[in-house]
């Protein structure tokens, strides 16, 4: 009996889904603009949106220059948002900005529109052009509207990039010593730090700042050994200093006594 009934009640619901899609494919071929605004709102507030998103579109060229166009355009750029549909959402959202400046939805448009090229930033293995424009967008809002309901979203996206741009700058300075070109790592890495005084991969860098001096000076010619072990070693106090509890204790108090005997065994033998 049961098994009837579940039988029953899925040839009930593919025959709703049928009926449904049926008449959704026939509101696409029609040519009746009012129904379709009516079944893209009715999809749009039950959060169909690639439903929506496909009716807006056909309708928003017909609604041009009438009362409903500023609606049917915020409607039609959120709809595509959420298919994920970025590059032409974050279009929408700046055509509606530039059409509508003084709507009441003009600050949440622009806001979207930037979180728009915001969702289009690569990972950070990838080249970051795209991460470049999303927080100049971003950016652009911020100072657009300082005191808008979403600034602290909107900065908290911007760091979130930069962060991003900082793990990529910091893999490739690191690549360096992986490589053992440890000269060409130093530099980088001092760089890296520099440029980035307030990044969270500063204790990594340091410590791979550090790694690098180290292997650099105990692989040194005795007219440079010296000199450069001194360098690690102030390098290994900086890392200690600043993170007493780093994650890189163990290794580099194992490379710091390496050096006090590498150093010296040099003193006894000058």
């Amino acid at each position: 009996m049961k098994s009837k009934i579940l039988k029953y009640s899925f040839f009930l619901l593919v025959f709703f889904l049928t009926v449904s899609c049926n008449d959704y494919q026939k509101l696409l071929r029609s040519e009746d603009v009012a129904e379709k605004y009516k079944a893209a709102e009715e999809y749009y507030e039950n959060e169909e949106w690639r439903k929506a998103a496909n009716l807006f579109e056909q309708i928003t060229p017909k609604y041009r220059g009438r009362p409903q166009a500023e609606r049917v355009t915020f409607f039609y750029a959120n709809s595509l948002l959420n298919t994920k549909n970025y590059v032409l959402a974050a279009f929408k959202f700046e055509e509606f900005v530039k059409a509508y400046p003084m709507s009441q939805k003009a600050e949440e448009a622009a806001f979207l529109g930037a979180f728009c090229y915001y969702k289009q930033s690569p990972t950070f293995t990838l080249t970051q052009e795209k991460t470049d424009e999303a927080i100049e967008k971003l950016q652009q809002f911020i100072n657009y509207y300082p005191y808008s309901e979403k600034l602290s979203e909107a900065s908290d996206l911007v760091q979130d990039l930069r962060i991003k741009k900082e793990k990529k700058a910091f893999e490739i300075a690191k690549q360096y010593n992986k490589i053992r070109d440890y000269k060409s790592a130093i530099i980088v890495l001092n760089s890296f730090i520099s440029d980035y005084p307030g990044t969270p991969f500063r204790e990594d860098a340091i410590y791979f700042l550090f790694d690098s001096s180290y292997k650099l000076a105990v692989n040194s010619i005795p007219s440079k050994r010296l000199e450069r072990l001194n360098n690690a070693k102030k390098l290994y106090s900086e890392l200690i200093n600043d993170y007493p509890e780093t994650s890189f204790l163990k290794e580099a108090q194992k490379k710091i006594n390496e050096i006090d005997k590498e150093i010296t065994i040099f003193a006894g033998t000058n």
